[in-house]
């Protein structure tokens, strides 16, 4: 374990009867990561989440933190940990500055007043403490739950789908949150999320998982690399099927269907595939490259279904 990992999963597996949620599933943490956690719905990320809160216990497996192997007895680790699992359970009826202070005193950590202040202001929900949570939107009942887990200044962040329910405004607000909570007060986040545009642009490190197993970890941009990009070409009705086999973009060549050509490459090389292509008397109607986040998950989650 590197000495800067916050927290890590060892082997972990979960059992619901003959179902396994999770199987065998190793990642870590480490400090300043802001780790995207992706999945498909029912893959296992909820209930990965409440292993490392230890909300339920793993079936086999381990969960370390800050070094420290964690369960029953070992509670007190979770003051290094503070987690928004779903929504943000709270009292409607009471004001945002009551649930707060409420959940501030069940922590077990001394808290002041003016560290709920601080909070409240980090989250942007300064002005707004008085008021009955029952008038929030869905996004300050997000921030206001972001306010609950950090109040007692834990080094790890864990926020499930954090901007589910959102609208346009409040997903960009939750962004610029966790950017902040990132770079400005340095806390390592885990975050799990179905709108993968939104990971890929805050993530630096990030985990795939499906039917409960990992496929895939590491940084962004190295699994995001550019020589991996989708490019798509329409091309008008002339056969370049021989020459293609016999040409430089051979090995690039993933399809070819009734003048739909599919290549994996670095876009940099699309002028010259271009120039080629016209120089073969090939009329070409369209390139497209599109690299994402989510052309790669589906890419992945799609290629392990089909081993399935």
């Amino acid at each position: 374990m590197a000495a800067d990992t916050i927290i890590e999963a060892k082997n972990l597996s979960k059992y619901f009867g003959k179902f396994k949620a999770v199987e065998d599933l190793s990642f870590a943490i480490n400090h300043g990561d802001v780790y995207g956690f992706l999945g498909q719905n029912g893959a296992g990320k909820s209930t990965t989440m409440r292993m490392l809160l230890g909300l339920i216990f793993p079936d086999e497996g381990s969960v370390y933190i800050k070094g420290e192997k964690f369960g029953n007895r070992s509670r007190h680790l979770l003051k290094h940990v503070g987690a928004v699992i779903e929504r943000p359970d709270l009292y409607k009826y009471l004001s945002g500055w009551d649930n707060l202070r409420m959940f501030a005193q069940l922590s077990g950590v001394p808290i002041t007043t003016n560290r709920l202040h601080e909070v409240l202001e980090i989250v942007g929900l300064k002005g707004r403490e008085q008021d009955k949570v029952k008038g929030y939107s869905q996004g300050m009942k997000q921030r206001l739950g972001i306010a609950i887990a950090m109040v007692h200044n834990p080094d790890l962040l864990i926020l499930d789908e954090p901007t589910n329910g959102l609208d346009p405004q409040g997903i960009f607000e939750m962004r610029v949150l966790i950017q902040r909570l990132s770079k400005d007060f340095g806390k390592t986040i885990l975050i799990s999320s179905h709108l993968l545009y939104e990971i890929e642009q805050i993530a630096t490190r990030m985990i795939i998982i499906n039917r409960g197993k990992k496929i895939i970890e590491g940084d962004v941009t190295t699994l995001l690399s550019p020589d991996d990009t989708n490019v798509d070409v329409r091309i008008g009705a002339v056969d370049v099927a021989t020459s293609l086999k016999a040409s430089q973009w051979a090995s690039a060549l993933t399809n070819a269907v009734d003048g739909k050509l599919q290549f994996r490459m670095n876009p940099s090389h699309i002028p010259a595939l271009n120039k080629w292509l016209v120089a073969l008397g090939a009329d070409v109607y369209e390139i497209k490259a599109s690299h994402s986040l989510e052309a790669y998950f589906l890419s992945l989650t799609n290629e392990d279904n089909a081993k399935a």
